[in-house]
């Protein structure tokens, strides 16, 4: 299944200020945030989990479930966006 939008690639100094504070993905809409170099917290907010990101574990996004994201040092990460719940 191939997304239907992708942000660009950020780094953690391009990283923009709205990912890192909270924020969602729209209704019938799910998200991937792919690592393609470092890791990155991902963490959800209801309820309240994190999962660690790397360019080996994705972080998959529900429709309109609320999250944000911290770079844990140099890293490279894209968002993948699906009209349907993507693979992995």
């Amino acid at each position: 299944m191939r997304p239907y939008r992708s942000t660009p690639v950020f780094d953690q100094d391009t990283l923009p200020a709205a990912l890192r504070s909270r924020h969602s993905t729209k209704a019938g809409v799910w998200g991937m945030v792919r690592m393609i170099e470092g890791r990155l917290r991902l963490t959800y907010l209801d309820p309240e989990t994190e999962m660690l990101l790397d360019p080996a574990t994705p972080g998959p996004l529900l429709p309109e479930q609320p999250h944000f994201v911290t770079p844990l040092g140099p890293m490279r990460m894209q968002v993948d966006f699906y009209d349907q719940p993507p693979n992995g």
